[in-house]
């Protein structure tokens, strides 16, 4: 996939999957009318490719849903994936997502696409509108050491109950948009 410009494209090819598939965290962007721009690293195997024109990742509970209010306000998001190994390579993916819920009427069938992890606070589908593939040479060669296994430890620590507790007092964005919350507790 050596790319020396911005090439687009109307959806995921099998190159674009296997380059994903090989990327250990990945970048998620979104805003909304009036808020501030939220970009947020993902790590974990949360990122699945459903099909060409859709992607999901699975989100755990964390200090913000930032993502789920701007989605629920707007919809616009940008998942980019980058290279820091060679071939260099960013890829960005443009599209529309929505957050399904553990009580919503989608969610044993997105589910089943992954290895559940505690702390799910719910899964992310993205139907993707553009894909962009760029060079990437100014990103820097790292390598990775490990995954950390904080965020799924510290859940299974807490436990279901409290995970809940928390989802439940925090039904607005930093910005003051809402969100929804889980009323069910996955993955322990």
């Amino acid at each position: 996939m050596g790319v020396n410009m911005a090439e687009f494209f109307p959806a995921l090819t099998d190159e674009h999957r296997g380059f994903i598939a090989r990327q250990p965290v990945f970048f998620v962007a979104t805003a909304a009318e009036a808020a501030r721009v939220n970009v947020s690293p993902k790590g974990l195997d949360s990122f699945r490719v459903i099909n060409a024109g859709t992607v999901a990742y699975l989100d755990l509970a964390g200090s913000g849903n930032e993502t789920h209010a701007h989605l629920a306000a707007d919809g616009r998001i940008t998942v980019m994936f980058c290279a820091f190994d060679r071939p260099a390579l960013i890829l960005r993916l443009y599209g529309r997502g929505r957050a399904v819920l553990p009580q919503d009427t989608e969610w044993a069938e997105l589910a089943a696409e992954f290895d559940l992890l505690p702390g799910i606070r719910q899964i992310f589908v993205i139907t993707i509108e553009e894909v962009q593939a760029s060079c990437g040479w100014g990103v820097p060669e790292m390598a990775l050491v490990r995954e950390r296994e904080t965020l799924p430890k510290f859940h299974r620590n807490r436990g279901p109950e409290r995970l809940l507790d928390v989802m439940a007092s925090r039904t607005r964005s930093i910005d003051g948009l809402p969100t929804r919350p889980a009323t069910e507790a996955v993955g322990f």
